[in-house]
């Protein structure tokens, strides 16, 4: 499941005027106030190690103030389900290692860039627990917080910054400034592991909307439907159905649905390929698009009832999954998908 919250985040904050309204909304605002926003842009992310690429999701952008010094803003977009409580040592890694990549770079150079790291936080245990400052990681002598303090001057000193989505309401992330893609994602981040998520979503169609008739909002809308397809639940998906047909026709809606689907299949394909010994890739294919027919037709606002969520589940035939996939992107009730192929 996080590389589903990776790739909604990547395609979110990945453009530099998107990823200023996180900027803005999280760093002191002095330092706001001194950027020239006008110069922010995204930078490679090959100064971070493949070891840590591989985990986390990373986006560096860089930025100069308006007195032209350069500033290094690197934001780390976290999507555990659990409070990592050595955040502190591993952003410490993160700009240890672009201190290390700026020298390379700039040999002669007598300082370093200001580097700002930057963690948002959307996880399900509540609010962020972990210590933010790298000093408090470590074991001090004494037994009195004066002679602890002694120590804690011996020790590396270090801070990150933190945007809890958690820790905010709806209200206030609507009332963000930024682009309508940018406020509905802080919005399904912040609730994507709720249950109150599938109510809210009702209360969102206007910004829906907004999204929509943004440049790139087809594709916009497109990514959104899949991101609350593969993390609700049945009311979820539901909900969903029903803000789509709220903001674009019927022909839209049925492309977007036919969209999803090719994903959904494409995924069990791969699925097929990655299961390996357990399952074996044959099962694994058919598993993939049992899946996508549930999503899809739960995305339609179908219930789907016990009987014949088995049924599709248990179906060993390729041509008759895909079959009912097909349906299931415009049929009009549960029966029309499942009925069979002369009917």
């Amino acid at each position: 499941m996080s590389g589903v919250h990776d790739r909604f985040v990547r395609y979110t904050f990945s453009q530099p005027e998107r990823a200023a309204a996180e900027l803005r909304a999280a760093l002191p605002s002095h330092v706001v106030s001194s950027v020239d926003w006008s110069s922010l842009q995204r930078e490679s992310g090959s100064v971070v190690d493949p070891e840590l690429r591989q985990t986390e999701t990373d986006l560096l952008f860089t930025a100069r103030l308006c007195t032209g010094h350069p500033v290094l803003l690197y934001v780390l977009l976290e999507h555990q389900s659990t409070v990592d409580r050595w955040m502190a040592l591993r952003m410490l890694r993160y700009v240890v290692r672009l201190v290390e990549y700026w020298r390379q770079e700039h040999p002669e150079s007598e300082q370093l860039p200001v580097i700002l790291p930057l963690v948002m936080y959307h996880g399900e245990d509540g609010a962020w627990t972990a210590a933010r400052r790298v000093e408090d990681l470590f074991a001090l002598p004494g037994e009195g917080e004066e002679e602890q303090e002694r120590w804690r001057a011996l020790v590396p000193r270090f801070k990150y910054l933190l945007d809890d989505l958690t820790a905010e309401r709806a209200e206030a992330l609507l009332a963000r400034p930024g682009p309508p893609l940018v406020r509905l994602a802080w919005l399904l981040l912040r609730y994507g592991r709720s249950e109150e998520l599938a109510r809210k979503l009702r209360e969102w169609v206007a910004l829906f909307a907004q999204v929509l008739e943004e440049q790139e909002g087809n594709e916009h809308l497109k990514t959104v439907l899949h991101y609350l397809l593969w993390i609700g639940d049945e009311a979820v998906h539901e909900a969903t159905g029903r803000v789509l047909d709220s903001v674009v026709d019927a022909r839209r809606a049925e492309e977007l649905m036919r969209s999803y689907g090719e994903e959904l299949m494409e995924r069990g394909r791969q699925q097929g390929f990655t299961r390996g010994r357990e399952t074996g890739r044959e099962e694994g294919l058919l598993r993939g698009r049992a899946e996508a027919v549930l999503r899809l037709l739960t995305g339609r606002g179908f219930h789907v009832d016990e009987a014949s969520r088995q049924l599709i589940l248990s179906c060993s035939d390729v041509a008759t999954l895909d079959r009912w996939i097909d349906r299931a992107i415009h049929a009009t009730s549960l029966s029309e998908v499942l009925a069979p192929p002369s009917q």
